[in-house]
């Protein structure tokens, strides 16, 4: 019997998923966010200000989502890796242990 998961997280797989779903939404909000930051460039006031600093924490949400991304893909590998000489030793012995 095989284990399901039961939140996004209980898998590697499942959790590079959600990140990939993240950093879509936060493209998406940069974007949006680069049409305020064009518009209230005529006059510079707090709101530009406060738009610049909301620009600069989303760049690096994106840079830490996408380090994130690429650690959970190295896992998603390693484990793979992993898993495929454990079925090697199995095959090649006959045991699990």
């Amino acid at each position: 019997m095989s284990h399901q998961p039961e939140t996004p997280f209980d898998s590697v797989e499942s959790a590079h998923e959600y990140v990939g779903l993240l950093l879509e939404a936060i493209a998406d909000a940069r974007s949006e966010l680069a049409a305020d930051v064009s518009s209230s460039e005529a006059k510079p006031d707090r709101r530009l200000e406060a738009l610049r600093v909301v620009q600069y924490k989303l760049e690096k949400l994106d840079a830490h989502l996408q380090s994130s991304s690429r650690l959970l893909n190295d896992l998603r590998t390693l484990r793979r890796l992993l898993l495929e000489e454990r079925l090697a030793l199995v095959k090649r012995t006959g045991t699990t242990g």
